[in-house]
């Protein structure tokens, strides 16, 4: 009987160690959650390094732009750069700009030393001549006061003319004494240009006009010009030309009274 009551006490004392050996084993199952934690602050900072590393190479890279002094660089033809080379496209023809040496112009100062007819000159107007010798003048022709166009396009064409009128000096009074003081009070200075149209048989168009009817002091020195300039379209083997009334009181220098055309494109 004795022997049964030491075995029941025993198999109660291994009862509570089995219970206590399974409470020791629950409590360590329990500690498992205690990772999750530990690997989202492990991906946390892998993170925070992550941005901390690309944040320091950008620092470095503003840095070292910021470095470079573009004033101490050496000077240099400036090319373009690979890029937009790339991007141009090959099969585009350039355009060629011409020069400015090759497109046909003229400038005709008016020709020195030449006397126009009073009485006749104030009937009508006169073509004037200009200077063809020492003038400029690039693919246009010049022949008896007219300006030849040698190459179709579109021009700027130009003309100034300059009268004047003053009183003879006593010297020059007693050398033609006799000689009747001339009206100068109402006097019309009119400057005409004309372009020959060679697909019109060459007839004669105006082109501009301009001018003033001037009342004039005959007993002081008198002065006039009148300017004007305009595009229009040429055609080879056109022509160019300026009238004026008056043609006696034309400013014989080249500085007031010219004509000229320039090509400015096709």
């Amino acid at each position: 009987m004795a022997a049964t009551h030491s075995e029941y006490r025993g198999y109660l004392r291994n009862t509570v160690d089995m219970e206590a050996g399974q409470h020791r084993f629950h409590s360590v199952q329990s500690s498992e959650p205690t990772y999750r934690p530990l690997l989202f602050g492990t991906l946390a900072v892998m993170g925070l390094l992550q941005v901390a590393s690309s944040v320091a190479i950008l620092l470095h890279l503003t840095g070292y732009l910021q470095e470079v002094d573009l004033t101490t660089a050496p000077h240099r033809p400036i090319e373009s750069e690979p890029v937009l080379d790339a991007l141009r496209d090959p099969k585009k023809p350039k355009r060629c700009k011409p020069s400015r040496e090759s497109l046909p112009s003229a400038h005709l100062p008016i020709k020195p030393h030449q006397e126009y007819s009073k009485k006749e000159s104030e009937k009508k107007a006169i073509t004037i001549d200009w200077e063809e010798l020492h003038v400029y003048r690039q693919k246009m022709g010049y022949q008896r006061g007219k300006l030849l166009v040698e190459e179709s396009g579109f021009y700027y064409v130009y003309a100034k003319t300059c009268f004047r009128y003053y009183t003879l000096t006593p010297e020059d009074s007693s050398s033609q004494a006799g000689t009747p003081a001339v009206d100068v009070s109402n006097t019309q200075l009119i400057q005409y240009v004309y372009h020959e149209s060679i697909k019109q048989n060459s007839k004669a168009v105006l082109l501009m006009k301009a001018g003033s009817t001037m009342r004039w002091n005959s007993m002081s020195y008198n002065m006039y010009c009148a300017q004007q300039g305009r595009g229009v379209r040429l055609e080879e083997g056109d022509a160019l030309f300026v009238n004026v009334s008056n043609a006696w009181m034309l400013d014989p220098e080249g500085e007031g009274t010219y004509f000229g055309a320039i090509k400015l494109g096709n």
